[in-house]
């Protein structure tokens, strides 16, 4: 859909790093015409090289995430850090190679959601495209193979695409070719129709590519309509591939037989991290992070036949009320990095999981709230990215039965907001829902405000609906709070955290519940002190989006007003303009689009537009392709065709997460001269 240039801002930040960009940057001030100076950034997503010595890591020093390499610790030259892809293309995902001699990584291209994956020498030479060639294709990373000599990415082919396997498949390089023709269905052709009723089901195949000759991969599977298909480990021997399969709230992990393509298991896993978990050495057992049969995550350990079918299964490790997060296993290959979710903060623990019952934990203290990713960092050592609320993300390293040390090149946690302007540290909160059921949050309250004032407030929400509120630095937050608004940031029922019941707690029906919940959260916020009744206004990206246009129809008289990013506001045009793989997964959990048409559309916040009262600010990105813009256009236009002020922001170069740091700060930005404006009297 059009948007209407009556009410839309366009701004246009894409060219994010015209000009040359500098391949290394100091890590301190020095003298004129030295390196200019580190300013506050995030790292992430580290992937450590064989010897631990080096990272490669995703960073937005530069105003977009790009792929870089840094020394794990100081020392001669160890303050240098060198940027190995200077193209402005959003960098998503890292993979440094077993052997040394390759980085993988993910891009994608114009910041919108199709992808490629590449790779590149250590040294930065030698780049190539491995796969996401074509365009309306995307390619998604996957393992590398123990000894380094292959690659795992899954293919995305669009519908156009689709035709029996033959040289040229979209999606890979010229001259790549199916190996011989040799498919197979893992199960997913007849599980649902969402995608069949438009003739629209993408086909994900998984593939195995050396970088050195990429024109001959090894096909591992192919399923259609599956949602999502990854492959996270190869036995040491070859024989066996760990795949995880399916929509969200489906999962599963698959062992497949790399001989004859065969499934030889298959588990349903967790939502959430896409790496489930790893081989043994001697390929007879494969640790997963799994909710089979349980409320919480644990690491199960599935025992195999020669064969990779599953002969027994039992629990490695688990915890009672927070379930495990991220998996990793050390170099040795035993030793394994387990990080629990324990009410939205991490705690991490070491173990070797075969050591049977007599086992020990070794607790890691960490300097920061929330582990975001934990890798292998050489013998001994790993490698974590770090969040809290008093930091950008960073990455610290783990030297063997040492503390965690902050790399030279991230961000110190002084340089995370203005001078003056010290990060807030929220404090939890826990209320019960009208119905009884028990839900949690995070409330920040605007430095300066005395504690019995109740304060202007925006209750924030966020996206999936399986996310979680975290303690972790978030600009946008700050900047509200810097102008004298509190953010309450709750977790309503569908977020994870908390079980897989109360993920499950808002399918069907159930959600309108959880629309529910977002009144009862600001009435808990009102009730206590905190938040002034007449100056209450909602906001939310993604899933948040949509709660934030249906809580404005469905509660007008609670919100001043709202700002809605990225939301849907009609389930059948969303349906209708969605990825078809994003279409597999919601049908799951919003309801199917035609068999569920009635209730989508009483879910749906256009159904009731006449209810809105308040101002409203619209926020997208131009190439969103899981949310359409048009979902935000469309509910714009119906508020100004019935009188209310209403604005739409689309950002250039951004797909359904922004990444540029121009966008961010405008987005952050406008959102806070919406709130305050409206808030304020």
């Amino acid at each position: 859909m059009a948007a209407d240039p009556r009410h839309q801002l366009t701004v246009d930040t894409a060219a994010a790093s015209a000009g040359p960009v500098p391949v290394a940057l100091a890590a301190s001030a020095g003298p004129p015409g030295a390196p200019r100076p580190l300013l506050s950034h995030g790292c992430w997503y580290p992937s450590a090289d064989p010897t631990g010595e080096r990272v490669a890591f995703i960073c937005d020093r530069l105003g977009v995430p790009q792929l870089w390499t840094g020394p794990t610790a100081a020392g001669d030259g160890g303050d240098e850090v060198r940027l190995l892809d200077s193209d402005p293309e959003p960098v998503s995902e890292v993979a440094w190679s077993p052997d040394g001699r390759w980085i993988a990584y993910t891009v994608n291209p114009g910041g919108g959601e199709h992808s490629r994956v590449l790779c590149v020498r250590p040294d930065g030479t030698g780049r190539r495209l491995i796969a996401g060639a074509d365009a309306g294709s995307s390619a998604y990373l996957g393992c590398w193979t123990r000894d380094g000599s292959g690659v795992a990415v899954t293919i995305a082919e669009p519908p156009s695409a689709h035709r029996d396997p033959e040289p040229g498949l979209a999606g890979l390089p010229a001259g790549w070719a199916d190996r011989d023709g040799h498919a197979t269905l893992l199960g997913g052709a007849d599980r649902g129709d969402v995608g069949r009723r438009r003739g629209t089901r993408d086909r994900l195949s998984a593939y195995l590519v050396d970088p050195d000759e990429p024109g001959a991969p090894v096909l591992l599977a192919t399923e259609t309509g599956a949602a999502t298909l990854r492959v996270c480990d190869v036995s040491p021997d070859g024989r066996l591939a760990l795949l995880r399969r399916g929509p969200r709230g489906r999962r599963e992990a698959v062992v497949l037989r790399t001989g004859d393509l065969r499934t030889a298991s298959v588990l349903r896993v967790a939502d959430g991290d896409p790496w489930i978990g790893r081989f043994a050495e001697d390929g007879r057992t494969v640790w997963l992070r799994s909710d089979h049969d349980r409320e919480f995550a644990a690491l199960l350990a599935a025992e195999l036949d020669a064969d990779g079918t599953m002969t027994g299964l039992s629990v490695a490790a688990e915890r009672d009320g927070c379930g495990l997060e991220l998996l990793a296993f050390l170099t040795d290959g035993r030793t394994a990095a387990l990080a629990w979710n324990v009410q939205g903060a991490s705690e991490l623990e070491t173990l070797e999981p075969e050591a049977g019952p007599g086992r020990v934990a070794h607790c890691v203290e960490l300097p920061h709230e929330v582990v975001t990713r934990v890798t292998r960092g050489g013998p001994g050592g790993m490698v974590l990215a770090l969040s809290g609320s008093q930091r950008k993300p960073g990455v610290w390293w783990l030297p063997g039965g040492a503390s965690p040390v902050r790399t030279a090149w991230s961000s110190r946690d002084e340089d995370a907001v203005p001078p003056g302007r010290p990060p807030v540290r929220p404090v939890p909160v826990r209320l019960t829902a009208r119905d009884g059921l028990a839900l949690g949050g995070w409330y920040y309250r605007a430095p300066g405000r005395d504690a019995g004032d109740p304060a202007p407030c925006v209750i924030h929400l966020h996206g999936g609906p399986e996310e979680q509120e975290r303690p972790v630095f978030e600009p946008l937050y700050h900047e509200l709070l810097g102008r004298g608004l509190d953010v309450f940031a709750p977790d309503v029922r569908g977020s994870s955290g908390y079980g897989r019941s109360f993920v499950d707690a808002d399918l069907g029906r159930g959600r309108f519940a959880a629309i529910e919940d977002v009144a009862d959260c600001a009435a808990h916020a009102v009730l206590t002190g905190r938040a002034d009744p007449r100056r209450l206004a909602v906001m939310g990206h993604s899933y948040g989006g949509y709660l934030t246009f249906a809580s404005l129809v469905w509660h007008p008289e609670l919100f001043r007003t709202g700002v809605a990013v990225c939301g849907m506001s009609d389930f059948g045009t969303f349906f209708a303009g969605t990825e078809p793989w994003l279409a597999e997964s919601a049908a799951h959990k919003y309801g199917h689009p035609e068999r569920d048409r009635e209730l989508l559309r009483a879910l749906s916040p256009m159904s009731r537009i006449d209810a809105l009262r308040v101002p409203l600010l619209a926020v997208h990105g131009e190439h969103d392709t899981n949310v359409p813009p048009g979902e935000s256009d469309q509910m714009v236009r119906a508020a100004r065709e019935r009188g209310l002020p209403a604005e739409l922001l689309t950002l250039r170069g951004e797909g359904h997460e922004f990444r540029r740091a121009d966008n961010r700060r405008l987005f952050r930005r406008a959102a806070a001269d919406w709130l305050e404006r409206h808030l304020s009297g």
